[in-house]
């Protein structure tokens, strides 16, 4: 089969290729999926899991892409809760070979039912950035009803289904992004909108929470507007500044297959809804990592037509 390999840690982005790779064992309560759509996270290749497995070995050449949609068509031993024939999207493990792949071997326990009415290209843009949406402002940050919510990034891939979730609990939203990002974010229900090139972040005033996709300076500021029991939530870096009455979180992701499935009714309710850029073939997914390559909304990579 073919797939996007990266064989030199430090070759980077330079490093990715389309090469022809053995097909994937299906391990116990694996399943293997025939990949139609993936996500992948730029950074992805900084990552230690990309290099090593669970035990610290290194496992280069190695497949990136950690999102994925399609359909099982092979199921391990002891596997349960799939069948052969299923639509299914969810999360590839991160110490393993991912989606960028015509197949990949999955847990199941990782993976959820696709309804047939949602397509393969919108399903990949969820896993990640609809769990890490989630976790981050219910799981961690317990928001509720009539709270505010500074959210960092709202046109991003998790920021923006972060602003959606957010608005369907009653809370306020303030969105934070570049110039460019208003429209966006206005169009997504933010209450008000800072541009971090041109507005002071300290305008925001005090809020419960704020949820962090930036780090560094804009991550220490924010620290001073988290009212006393509010919450800072990160997936960026561990704070290095407190907040003064309040609590950080410093977390990443992780697979919830009852979730998905929740996220995926609201998709189909239309309460939610990620906002997919480009869709490129497999062949074209090394550029798509480069820098000057990305575009507004999530980069999503098309491996197999529905």
């Amino acid at each position: 089969m073919q797939a996007i390999t990266v064989q030199d840690r430090e070759a980077g982005i330079g490093g990715l290729a389309l090469r022809d790779i053995p097909y994937p064992h299906a391990a116990e309560n694996d399943v293997v999926v025939r990949v139609h759509a993936a996500g992948f996270t730029p950074g992805e290749l900084e990552w230690p899991g990309t290099w090593t497995d669970r035990a610290g070995h290194d496992r280069t050449a190695s497949v990136p892409g950690h999102e994925v949609s399609g359909v099982v068509v092979e199921l391990g031993y002891g596997t349960t809760g799939l069948s052969v024939g299923q639509r299914v999207f969810g999360l590839t493990d991160w110490t393993r070979n991912g989606s960028l792949a015509e197949y990949t071997a999955v847990e199941a326990r990782n993976l959820a039912p696709l309804p047939a009415d949602v397509d393969h290209i919108t399903a990949a843009a969820l896993p990640i950035s609809g769990l890490t949406a989630w976790q981050g402002l219910f799981d961690h940050a317990r928001l509720t009803t009539g709270q505010t919510a500074l959210i960092h990034g709202v046109a991003g891939g998790v920021g923006s289904l972060a602003v959606q979730l957010a608005r369907e609990v009653g809370a306020g939203v303030i969105g934070t992004g570049r110039a460019s990002d208003r429209d966006t974010a206005l169009a997504l229900g933010v209450h008000t909108f800072l541009d971090l090139q041109a507005d002071k972040l300290e305008d925001a005033g005090e809020v419960d929470v704020v949820f962090d996709m930036i780090g560094g300076e804009i991550l220490d500021r924010s620290t001073a507007l988290v009212r006393a029991g509010g919450t800072l939530v990160t997936i960026a870096q561990p704070p290095t500044v407190q907040p003064e009455n309040g609590r950080s979180v410093f977390f990443v992701v992780e697979p919830d297959r009852d979730r998905l499935a929740d996220l995926a009714r609201r998709l189909r309710d239309g309460r939610l809804k990620p906002i997919v850029g480009a869709v490129r073939p497999l062949a074209e997914a090394p550029a798509a990592f480069a820098p000057e390559r990305r575009t507004a909304g999530k980069t999503i990579i098309r491996v197999a037509e529905d």
